[in-house]
């Protein structure tokens, strides 16, 4: 519990509190409570007096989160029982937390390291799938499988939101899976691709998530299909998603730069070519999506418009990192 002593002459300006409040004066002696469950702001001065003794009130706050609250006119507050609130508008739950979650992550965070961590929230999140709401998702529990071999290289990115994370949980403890998903917006956003609002309120597994349920690299675009089927994902949301290979060194454009090249790329096929590096652009699960009718409809379309790339990336990743998550107060 903090508390300071506050000159009442010099306070103007205040409070914008992230949770609900009540406002109550409490008796004769003009006391302003404001509350909300534990968390408790109050304004107390003596009766009003006159001579040196009204010289001498007083203002005490305490409150165990920062907060500013906007008093225009404390003597007016000082000598009356009841007050209007208007034009105070809370912030939205978590906006606080996520600003600071945000902040965190981009201290650590570069365009270098930006596919590794996009990666990190696939793997993690990419484990779910409706048949069995017991396990999977995203819940953090890539921490207890790097190990594994689909998971290789993994660590290092780990290590890196490991950093930030040691730090916000001095301020408040914030789940592993939470900060995956943040992080892989923000490595999008970093890059150049589309800002993606992030819910919190992830509770993280202490258990690792069962094996095999990542798509293989090896899948044709059918097996594709009902592997993202079976994870609630449309076609069209799998071929949204395959856009974050643009990131990293599959070949797909500039590695740090996240737009739509993953598209046009896909168009040219130059994995057919007979010689060259070009042969070892993209994983055969990306080959595959051309010789879908389906996948192919939506290449087209995201290579012709990378904003509508953006929109569909933006919606399909927020469901991914929303699938099989254990939330708080539910």
């Amino acid at each position: 519990m903090i508390e300071t002593l506050v000159d009442p002459s010099q306070l103007y300006s205040v409070i914008s509190f992230s949770f609900p409040t009540n406002f109550k004066f409490l008796g004769a002696n003009t006391r302003l409570k404001f509350e909300s469950g534990s968390r408790t702001v109050r304004a107390s001065s003596p009766a009003i007096t006159t001579g040196k003794e009204s010289d001498e009130s007083h203002i005490f706050f305490s409150n165990r989160r920062r907060g500013l609250i906007f008093i225009t006119a404390l003597p007016f507050l000082l000598r009356h029982e009841s007050m209007e609130v208007s034009g105070v508008k809370a912030a939205e739950p978590g906006e606080e937390e996520y600003l600071l979650l945000k902040k965190g992550i981009r201290k650590v965070l570069s365009k270098g390291k930006a596919a590794g961590v996009l990666r990190l929230v696939f793997h993690d999140a990419g484990t779910f799938e409706m048949d069995n709401s017991s396990a999977g998702g995203m819940n953090g529990s890539i921490v207890n499988e790097l190990d594994r071999p689909e998971n290789a290289g993994l660590r290092k990115s780990l290590k890196i939101l490991e950093k930030a994370k040691s730090e916000l949980d001095l301020i408040q403890p914030v789940s592993w899976a939470d900060i995956i998903a943040v992080a892989g917006a923000e490595a999008v956003s970093l890059c150049g691709g589309p800002n993606i609002p992030v819910q919190l309120g992830r509770l993280d597994s202490t258990f690792p998530d069962p094996e095999g349920k990542l798509p293989e690299e090896s899948l044709d675009a059918p097996g594709l299909k009902q592997c993202f089927q079976r994870k609630g994902l449309s076609t069209q949301e799998l071929v949204a998603l395959s856009g974050a290979h643009t990131l990293g060194s599959k070949g797909f454009g500039n590695p740090t730069v996240f737009d739509n090249s993953y598209f046009k790329i896909l168009l040219e096929k130059p994995w057919m070519s007979v010689a060259g590096m070009s042969t070892m652009i993209g994983l055969p699960s990306d080959h595959a999506l051309m010789e879908d009718d389906e996948c192919l409809r939506w290449i087209r379309m995201y290579a012709d418009d990378q904003n509508n790339f953006f929109e569909d990336f933006k919606s399909a990743y927020i469901k991914l990192v929303n699938s099989g998550a254990q939330w708080k107060n539910s």
